[in-house]
């Protein structure tokens, strides 16, 4: 069962940043867009990025363009989100998944129905 792993969350002040990781033992994240979701208490699950594979095409939700950048390392199989500014709107579990049906992010928005081998998450806490 392949599973990944999300990393780098914890407790940031406002305007602080954080770098999430996305790790996929046993997986290779090559061929696969590869999508940053988050989930706050008593809210759905919502897309925030997603990175295409071999393409230059990534997405971001309204609420995070300009301060979240999305990237993949292939070479370290991993995929990493960088979050500037953050605000407390931003507190959530955040996960990765991979999108088993594409390669290519569609830029006008994310299906999660197309993703899948979500990890545990890791825990983004803003506050001062």
């Amino acid at each position: 069962q392949v599973q990944f792993v999300e990393s780098g969350g914890g407790l940031v002040q406002p305007g602080g940043s954080l770098r999430l990781s996305c790790a996929a033992p046993g997986f290779a994240l090559n061929g696969y867009a590869i999508g940053w979701f988050r989930q706050s208490p008593g809210k759905p699950r919502e897309a925030v990025s997603c990175v295409s594979d071999n393409d230059p095409s990534t997405f971001y939700a309204d609420s995070v363009k300009g301060r979240f950048t999305v990237s993949r390392d292939s070479a370290k199989n991993t995929v990493h989100l960088q979050m500037n500014n953050l605000k407390s709107e931003d507190t959530a579990v955040y996960y990765c998944a991979a999108n088993l049906m594409r390669s290519r992010c569609l830029v006008s928005g994310v299906r999660q129905y197309e993703y899948d081998y979500w990890g545990q998450g890791t825990q983004v806490t803003v506050s001062s």
